[in-house]
């Protein structure tokens, strides 16, 4: 075992590191505010490689494994946890997807101009009526000739109005039936394919949340992703990776929180001396420290076993689970330690907590994770 990062993954969180202050950190407080999606961010991160980080050189990508993909994530999310949610997005689900599971001609139809920034892609598996319960969707694909036709809604979607591609699983058999479900690409500007509505956010407002529409939306069976009724199942393998960068992201919110409540307990004095000497806070930031060490643990375990396709599954939940919920103790602590400045937008540990809460939701809820973790270990 060698817990110390590599050469390159060294230069890699450097390089992220340089992009978030260069590019981010200008536009937090105003695209929070505003709920503003920076499209040009997203550009320029695929120029930085950030948006193929896992696929390969020869379609456009950075050709790098999950170690490098958690530093991008985590050092982006350090300064603005939105951005590293929809990097994360882009790379993990919709980009992922199709990389994992199109045949030759749709990964060179679609990877390059996502790997490079030029294309931002959604994906989309919720509906209003089924979150954990995805089995239970209710947007239909059905077949006629060579084509497709599509009906229902996706919510809760990253990317759901500025994606120009989009992942869609639709039902094409029974409701319920976990291989009743297939996975479908489809690009914007198809008749039939519009978004609707934005969510309003507590957190992680710059990330495009918002609605996909489907009124007989006809795509050619070529768009369809590997064997009509293996999209749940595909799915599911995407979301194994998926909760790696979740964690990745976790570790970014909880270590930009801590840094900063460190940083304020340092320079903030009361009764003649600084508060980080008051054994009150000093034991917070030891606990909050400690969590952050066993959350990168955790996730760097998981992204191990991905890098060598070893089954990841337990892992991922695992290090989701433990990674969103430290997030969400740690930067609830900054608060603390920043007392009444931590409650107001002068300081960046109120943007942290609320941001931190939808990676307990996200690609699995904590409760979802504890049934896979507790169906993994009863087998």
């Amino acid at each position: 075992m060698n817990f110390e990062p590599s050469e390159t993954q060294n230069l890699v969180a450097e390089s992220a590191r340089d992009f978030a202050e260069q590019y981010i950190r200008p536009g937090v407080a105003q695209w929070d505010e505003t709920q503003e999606f920076p499209v040009e961010v997203f550009k320029k991160a695929g120029e930085y490689g950030f948006m193929g980080v896992l696929v390969p050189e020869s379609l456009g990508g950075s050709g790098m494994g999950y170690h490098e993909y958690i530093a991008i994530i985590e050092e982006i999310s350090k300064v603005d946890p939105s951005i590293g949610l929809s990097v994360a997005a882009h790379n993990s689900l919709c980009t992922n997807h199709i990389l994992s599971f199109g045949d030759d001609e749709q990964l060179q139809r679609w990877i390059p101009k996502l790997a490079t920034g030029e294309w931002i892609g959604a994906w989309g598996l919720t509906e209003h009526n089924t979150g954990s319960d995805a089995g239970g969707m209710n947007t239909t694909a059905k077949k006629d000739g060579d084509y497709w036709i599509l009906n229902g809604a996706k919510n809760f979607i990253t990317h759901g109005i500025s994606g120009d591609v989009a992942v869609v699983i639709a039902r094409t058999g029974e409701k319920g039936d976990s291989r009743g479900m297939t996975a479908f690409v489809i690009e914007k500007g198809t008749p039939g394919f519009s978004s609707g509505k934005k969510e309003n956010k507590l957190g992680m407002r710059a990330s495009e949340t918002a609605e996909l529409i489907f009124q007989d939306c006809r795509i050619p069976d070529e768009n369809r992703l590997g064997p009509i009724g293996d999209g749940f199942i595909q799915s599911m393998k995407i979301l194994d990776g998926g909760r790696i960068s979740i964690g990745a992201l976790s570790l970014g919110i909880a270590k930009g929180a801590y840094q900063a409540a460190l940083q304020y307990s340092k320079e903030r004095e009361q009764f003649g001396k600084p508060i980080s000497a008051f054994q009150g806070i000093s034991f917070k930031l030891a606990e909050m420290a400690t969590e952050i060490e066993a959350a990168d643990l955790l996730v760097h375990k998981a992204a191990s076993l991905k890098n060598q396709s070893k089954p990841v599954t337990l892992q991922s939940a695992m290090a989701k689970m433990y990674a969103s919920e430290m997030c969400v103790r740690v930067s609830n602590e900054a608060v603390q330690i920043h007392g009444g400045y931590g409650y107001t937008k002068d300081f960046p540990a109120e943007k942290f907590y609320r941001d931190s809460k939808l990676c307990t939701i996200g690609e699995g809820t904590t409760e979802i994770q504890k049934v896979v973790i507790a169906k993994n270990i009863l087998k």
